[in-house]
């Protein structure tokens, strides 16, 4: 019995306000990026400040990601459809991976920039007053959109706004090693703007790197952490029923968590309660932690280890296969047809039959001689002479009640 269990009201598919805030912090950003990166340019080049130049167009090019970001929360928000029926959860992902990849793109270019101004420039301008203000600007600025966004992207659940907001704390960041840099060159380490430029480069590398990284890793599917799992693990095995938990998979898509797992049960079970239990595990699950996706299947036995069918294997009988030979021999001890219900229990090898009698034909059977015992081995006789033999037969279990 599998199952898969989407959660309703899961966050990949965020409502009209939720993308509306999103949408809304995005372009206040993008607002005072404009702003910051042309006024530090512009007090850059008056103020001799090649930090503050660079800071400059580390900010212009948060530009591209806020246009970028507001395009892909429009996708990634929108719920499962025919072409896409997991969302659209890895546009963002994707969108998260291209925003790093970016970031490390203009790195590298201010990091060149900087590096060769630093070799071959044999004097430097002393930076004025002017730059230390505008890097001051900047980092409140930046400090304030950094928490301002990040407060929504973990409202809604966005990877991308979550990253977006780092994006904007690198800035301030940045801003931070440009003010100590133009404030040791106007002391008289003239050198000191140049090499506060390059380290503005290799922490916004650094920042592009992680959230690149961390994009590819959701995008080739890799698990959670151990630990992680174990702590699901152990909320599964607290409902009642659950005898085991096993072949546990999972994986992430945008903001969600996606689970595979296998859920043993008590063989004797219906299937109803099965899948009863099944639900339960999906809502302990969701009480604990944000999962959007469970796939479970219901086991009656650890089939962990169980090989894969192949074309040489040995299949059990189906309830097609055992029936007629089972109701030909009730037939045969009465000379007409019992009315009976048959439970098949799967394991492994083995199929257990559990062979439930209408009262009055169980009186009928027991009044003509028969005993239960002597039906019992009536009935394997029965299928050692009829194929496919008994080598899969179990217990048998028979008993007797009204409909």
């Amino acid at each position: 019995m599998s199952k898969d269990n989407q959660h309703q009201n899961s966050p990949m598919n965020r409502d009209h306000a939720q993308n509306k805030a999103a949408t809304r912090v995005t372009w206040i950003g993008a607002a005072l990026d404009l702003f910051l990166g042309l006024l530090k340019i512009g007090i850059g080049i008056i103020a001799h400040s090649s930090a503050l130049i660079a800071d400059g167009i580390h900010s212009l090019s948060d530009l591209v990601t806020d246009f970028m970001v507001v395009l892909i929360l429009r996708i990634s928000g929108k719920g499962p459809d025919q072409n896409h029926p997991w969302g659209h959860g890895h546009f963002e992902t994707l969108g998260t991976a291209l925003l790093g990849s970016l970031l490390v793109a203009i790195a590298g270019a201010i990091a060149y920039h900087s590096l060769y101004n630093l070799l071959t420039q044999t004097h430097f301008q002393m930076p004025e007053w002017p730059a230390l203000l505008a890097a001051g600007v900047s980092i409140l600025g930046k400090e304030w959109i950094y928490r301002f966004t990040l407060r929504i992207g973990r409202e809604i659940g966005s990877d991308l706004l979550i990253a977006n907001a780092w994006h904007s704390r690198s800035d301030a960041l940045s801003s931070i090693v440009v003010f100590f840099g133009v404030a040791g060159a106007m002391a008289g380490l003239l050198w000191l703007d140049a090499v506060a430029a390059i380290a503005v480069a290799l922490l916004v590398a650094k920042i592009g790197w992680d959230l690149t990284w961390n994009s590819l890793r959701q995008l080739v599917d890799t698990a959670l952490p151990e630990e992680q799992v174990q702590a699901y693990r152990q909320q599964l095995l607290q409902i009642h029923g659950v005898r085991a938990v096993h072949d546990f998979k999972t994986r992430t898509m945008g903001n969600q968590k996606l689970l595979e797992m296998h859920i043993q049960v008590a063989p004797q079970l219906s299937a109803s309660e099965g899948h009863f239990i099944g639900e339960q595990a999906c809502r302990r699950l969701r009480e604990f932690d944000q999962i959007g996706h469970i796939i479970y299947h219901i086991d009656t036995y650890d089939d962990a280890d169980t090989p894969p069918l192949t074309g040489n294997s040995t299949l059990l009988p189906t309830r097609e296969q055992i029936e007629p030979v089972l109701d030909q021999y009730l037939q045969s001890l009465l000379q007409e047809p019992l009315t009976y219900r048959l439970h098949l229990f799967y394991k492994r090898q083995r199929i257990n039959l559990e062979l439930l009698l209408q009262q009055e034909d169980m009186q009928r059977l027991l009044q003509s001689g028969y005993t239960e015992a002597q039906i019992r081995q009536g009935l394997i006789e029965a299928f050692e002479n009829a194929p496919p033999g008994t080598d899969w037969l179990g217990t048998i279990f028979l008993a007797s009640g009204s409909e």
